[in-house]
């Protein structure tokens, strides 16, 4: 045989099966790299037929931060090259979204976003990736010339798609990738998209020195103020670019002024109040005011203060110009009477005055309008109406008469005799209004346990911060049964959502574990999940710092609970059941259920865990019968003799609460006050030891309980759990809540909410309730002080508001400059409307002494709210009472708000 023929009978064969293994071992790789086990490369053919490791090489540059090599890169790459790369990005993208820390997001956000763009094929999916989440933060806005640099590669057609799809994907406030849109419409020219947050997008970039050639401005231009998402826009800034396109011609005024007035009587109550100076500033002439007349009689109603006002200057510029309409005139007087503002009113009165001088035959016109002003239980604007009608008197005819008559039943006695002289005489006071009844509200509800393993995984996914009780507590009884009855099942479908395993989900930052609540149950379920991996993440946080520092006292009970969970479940023992889950959705526990439990864990063998038993006693109510008693008893564990003995007993005694206001300095001689709470166990002892009752001492379930007796203050989201740790002991949650609720009185995290649970639970209430509930009737945003209304008439339903607690805190809170008092005033005048007068005035009475002025000293801000709120109240409970320091208030000289104030209420409570 001829010896080369020799060798490739031989060897090529052997070369065959070698490359076939290759391959298939290659095709394993593959298909490893997509389910994201590992990172891989890709060899593909670079042109000239040089083999070269893309995906590789792209991290390199990637992970540099290398934005124009990436580019470069990219641009150079060939159909196969492309593909390969756009196969790996979303998947590495959602891994490094995930576990980067913020500087090496900051870093690699650009050049990857950049790579998608180059090497995507399709409009949708390129739009797709622009809009990808993980690219809100990182890449700062600033790659849109490079962008457009990548999609100026493609066909204009296939721009043009990309332009259309990224402003129907543009959502308001971020605008992403705006700029990029606004070129490709301009460069495609393509009609200009309908799509509000688009549209936003052209105003806030409009300057009068780029309006001139641009397509966009000439097919917006009429529809300025029309945008829906108009508000959203920086409208001091469009004021002033409106003012220059004016001066420059190249808008319309007659078109300005007619879509601006239309725009504010299209939001009604929410329309901008900067577009009110915009129309301040086009200073309109009669001719264009008397033309919009009845569009400013439209506004006065319902338009915010600054519109109305607008309107009001109009109108009235007009009527003394002798241009209004009587019909419009009527109108605007009658809709400013009704308005709540009491700038309005003032100036309606005001108004009214003058335009009767003007035209005398107005008289029973103005009567007739500013008549329900005397009903307005504000003693100065009732006095200034009164003196009008007086006034008018001689000049009225039967229909301003008869107004006037009706409305003056409702005023205090003195007023009402001197329009009764001015007006015939005979007008009496009107019926006391009608107490409205209070209905007690119900508490919330217990959502249903989850039902299956499946929806326990899709709850897990949907864990964030803003979860709530419910959701943690469905969570971790989900887990603890149907670990128990499919283990199997619930594997399954737990895989994805743990896979792939990033230690980041679990705590592990760097040096330091956080030990935050979802992070907590998160652990408990991936040591069902993959204990193998539990057990990783359990050797390295010993290793590391943890964070927080210093949870709150319930928020390390919460933590304890899920985390208790973790070494069962990595040990393969698990747990059945749950003992703390409540049954009630006050947080609640019925006792039948917990001996239920209790049983069960018996009869399987397992021990309750220590935080599950705490918190299932501080669930418990405060009495029990006696064949719960007997039962308990009978539960041949450990954990069931300690819950007999805390039945037996009653429960823990309540602890001593004390609650103080004090002064902490910081930089530079600053101070502020803060508010704190002092726990002070019973003298029988903490809970859990042999000498209180509940059982035998057990070491691991006293710490629970003596941890329980720590305050500390701060900040957290989670406040609205603490009143369902221990829905029987409210006073003990609200020591712990005031020193968390001041830290809230200033912003909008809900955590005010709080409050409404607190309310709905058992046991007594003090000085600690009362000041959580100050902190929530001192709240900046009026919705906050809406729930603390709620919570104060839930309590007062119930006969259950700490009057003198209550106004202690009020005075003591105030004096502190702790909280403003008219915001205080405001809660307590809604609640008295709702029928909780008689708790309002006992409450005020109190108050009366610390808050009034003594000699020399001046009022403070809201003295004369809190006399004229506490006027309103015992009206309506027919008070009567001595109130020497009203007295000292009223014997002043003067007649300052407050003196006629603290008159009018003396008059009314008289002498018992």
């Amino acid at each position: 045989m001829i010896p080369e023929l020799s060798w490739a009978f031989v060897r090529v064969p052997a070369m065959v099966d070698a490359v076939a293994a290759g391959a298939r071992a290659l095709t394993r790789m593959v298909a490893r790299a997509r389910r994201g086990r590992r990172l891989w490369w890709f060899q593909v053919n670079w042109p000239g037929g040089v083999r070269v490791n893309v995906w590789e090489d792209l991290l390199k540059l990637v992970q540099a931060g290398d934005v124009p090599g990436t580019v470069r890169f990219i641009t150079e790459l060939d159909a196969s090259g492309r593909k390969a790369v756009a196969a790996e990005l979303p998947g590495h993208v959602t891994r490094r979204g995930r576990a980067a820390d913020w500087t090496e997001w900051s870093r690699e956000a650009r050049p990857l976003l950049l790579a998608g763009v180059g090497v995507m094929s399709g409009a949708a999916a390129v739009t797709a990736w622009l809009c990808r989440r993980e690219f809100r933060w990182g890449s700062g806005g600033r790659e849109s010339g490079q962008v457009l640099g990548l999609l100026r590669r493609r066909p204009v057609e296939w721009q043009a798609d990309v332009a259309r799809r990224l402003a129907a994907r543009m959502r308001l406030p971020e605008l992403r990738h705006w700029q990029v849109a606004a070129e490709l419409v301009r460069e495609t020219g393509i009609e200009a998209p309908g799509d509000a947050a688009f549209m936003v997008g052209w105003l806030q970039a409009l300057r009068p020195s780029t309006a001139a050639g641009d397509p966009l401005f000439a097919a917006y231009r009429d529809r300025l103020f029309d945008i829906d998402g108009l508000p959203e826009a920086n409208l001091w800034e469009l004021a002033e670019t409106v003012m220059g396109l004016l001066g420059d011609g190249r808008l319309d005024r007659v078109a300005v002024v007619d879509a601006l007035v239309r725009r504010l009587l299209r939001d009604g109550p929410g329309a901008p109040v900067q577009l009110a100076g915009l129309h301040d500033r086009l200073d309109l002439d009669l001719d264009e005011s008397a033309g919009h007349a009845r569009d400013y009689a439209r506004l006065l109603p319902a338009g915010p203060v600054a519109v109305a006002d607008l309107a009001l200057a109009q109108l009235r510029r007009l009527e003394e110009a002798g241009r209004l309409e009587e019909e419009l005139f009527a109108e605007a007087l009658a809709a400013l009477a009704f308005r709540p503002e009491k700038k309005l009113q003032r100036a309606a009165v005001s108004w009214a005055g003058d335009a009767v001088l003007r035209v005398s035959g107005r008289v029973d016109t103005v009567l007739e309008a500013l008549s329900p002003i005397f009903t307005q239980d504000t003693l100065a604007l009732q006095q200034r109406a009164v003196r009008l009608a007086v006034k008018l008197a001689p000049q009225a005819g039967p229909v301003g008469r008869e107004a006037v008559r009706q409305a003056a039943t409702e005023l205090p006695d003195e007023l009402r005799e001197r329009v009764s002289e001015a007006y015939g005489g005979g007008i009496l006071a009107a019926p006391s209004p009608e107490a409205p009844v209070l209905a007690v509200a119900q508490g919330p509800s217990m959502p249903p346990p989850i039902a299956s393993p499946e929806e326990l995984a899709h709850e897990l996914t949907a864990l964030g911060w803003r979860s709530d009780v419910y959701a943690y507590e469905r969570l971790l009884s989900g887990l603890a049964e149907w670990s128990h009855r499919e283990p199997d099942r619930l594997r399954a479908a737990l895989r994805p959502w743990w896979q792939p395993f990033e230690p980041y989900q679990y705590g592990l930052y760097g040096s330091e574990i956080h030990e935050g609540l979802i992070e907590a149950v998160n652990r408990a379920f991936l040591a069902f999940a993959a204990p193998e991996h539990s057990r990783e993440v359990t050797r390295e946080s010993v290793k590391r710092r943890r964070r927080p520092v210093e949870p709150g006292p319930i928020d390390r009970l919460y933590l304890r609970r899920a985390l208790e969970l973790v070494t069962p479940f990595e040990e393969g023992t698990g747990c059945p059941v749950l003992l703390a889950t409540p049954t009630s959705g006050t947080g609640h526990l019925d006792p039948g259920v917990l001996l239920d439990r209790l049983e069960r864990l018996a009869a399987a063998g397992v021990p309750a865990l220590p935080a599950d038993l705490a918190q299932a006693l501080l669930r418990l109510p405060r009495a029990f019968a006696p064949d719960d008693v007997e039962r308990a008893v009978r539960v041949p564990s450990e954990a069931g003799r300690v819950c007999a003995g805390w039945m037996r007993g009653g429960g823990p005694a309540d602890p001593g609460v004390r609650v103080s206001v004090h002064r902490r300095r910081g930089h530079e001689g600053s101070d502020w006050p803060e508010l704190s709470a002092q726990l002070t166990p019973p003298d029988s002892g903490l809970p859990g030891t042999s000498g209180s009752g509940p059982g035998p001492s057990d070491p691991r379930l006293l710490e629970e309980f003596r941890a329980l007796y720590e305050t500390k203050s701060g900040h957290t989201y989670t406040l609205t759990w603490w009143p369902l740790a221990m829905p029987a002991h409210r006073e003990f949650a609200a020591a712990h809540l005031s020193g968390y609720v001041q830290w809230s009185m200033d912003s909008s995290d809900g955590q005010t909410r709080a409050l409404a649970a607190l309310v709905h639970g058992d046991g007594p209430l003090g000085a600690a309730t009362a000041a959580a509930l100050v902190c929530g009737m001192g709240h900046v945003n009026p919705a906050d002080r809406g729930i603390a209304t709620d919570a104060f008439l839930t309590l007062a339903a119930r006969g259950e508001v700490p009057v003198p607690e209550l106004a202690q805190a009020v005075t003591e809170l105030v004096t502190a400059d702790f909280v403003k008092l008219n915001r205080v005033v405001s809660v307590l005048d809604d609640a008295t409307q709702a029928g909780a007068h008689e708790a309002v005035w006992a409450i005020i009475a109190r108050t009366l002494a610390g808050l009034l002025p003594g000699d020399g000293e001046r009022p403070r801000a809201g003295a004369a709210d809190l006399l004229a709120a506490g006027a309103r109240a015992a009206r309506i409970a027919g008070a009567k009472a001595e109130l020497p320091e009203v007295a000292a208030v009223a014997a002043r000289k003067g007649s300052t708000r407050l003196v006629q104030e603290a008159r009018r209420l003396l008059r009314l409570v008289g002498t018992p």
